[in-house]
């Protein structure tokens, strides 16, 4: 046999071994959220990578899933990614799960995909639970196009990200804490003036979830005088085309 037919053979013999990576969401507030591939998935993978196993072993729990938990979060990903990228060289299939959404989304997930990616590894992500799209497709702002920001640098960076935001006609999706929210929609206050749309959501998915519309003075009153509570999604309006008149 030719020489390229024998490599052409040996490949094709190592990619149909090669194993996937699967990027699993999972609820962000409602078990009732997940998909039934996400539970497949979950079940048949050789390994869950999960953010949090403590927590994630309660939705594993939930879903009568029996499997293996491997920790793999912002703090050893770096460490821990080559080991997975061989699992999955040597054929095993590996399902990243994060505590809440999709991995990836402010969320550990990049820094693996990419080595899988840089690998070779086949990498598919389920559709699935995120935040900011409900907030976003619910805050009747435009959401044709938007820009998602995510958290925002706590300390370095921050202002002048804010500042780089000013002119962005796109509506904006923000991530923040209840202990930041205040502090958030006062820069944004100043950066974008006192009537900029805004939608505050709060507890995506849940029972106590929450729209604030109005401006984004509004909101800025609303929660200094009611303690912000969850997990916030803020979606901005981007710049009228009158403001630049």
């Amino acid at each position: 046999m030719p020489a390229f037919f024998v490599c052409l053979f040996f490949l094709s013999t190592f990619a149909v071994h090669m194993g996937i990576l699967y990027i699993v969401p999972t609820p962000v507030g409602n078990m009732e959220d997940m998909t039934f591939r996400a539970v497949r998935i979950l079940k048949e993978a050789d390994v869950v990578l999960a953010e949090d196993t403590r927590t994630s072993g309660i939705l594993l729990k939930h879903y009568d899933i029996h499997n293996q938990l491997l920790s793999h979060h912002k703090f050893n990903e770096h460490g821990t990614s080559a080991g997975i990228v061989q699992r999955l060289l040597a054929g095993q299939t590996v399902a990243l799960i994060s505590d809440a959404g999709t991995p990836g989304i402010s969320d550990p997930g990049f820094f693996l995909v990419r080595e899988a990616v840089r690998a070779n590894v086949r990498v598919e992500c389920l559709p699935g639970a995120t935040a900011f799209v409900p907030a976003l497709v619910a805050s009747g702002l435009p959401c044709d196009r938007f820009c998602f920001e995510g958290f925002l640098p706590q300390k370095k960076g921050r202002q002048s990200r804010i500042n780089a935001l000013r002119d962005e006609e796109r509506t904006m999706v923000f991530y923040e804490s209840p202990y930041r929210l205040v502090k958030l929609l006062q820069e944004l206050f100043l950066a974008f003036g006192a009537d900029r749309k805004v939608c505050v959501t709060r507890e995506i998915s849940k029972v106590h979830e929450q729209r604030v519309r109005g401006t984004l003075a509004d909101a800025l009153v609303h929660f200094t005088e009611i303690e912000p509570r969850g997990e916030f999604v803020i979606v901005v309006a981007g710049k009228d085309e009158k403001e630049n008149k």
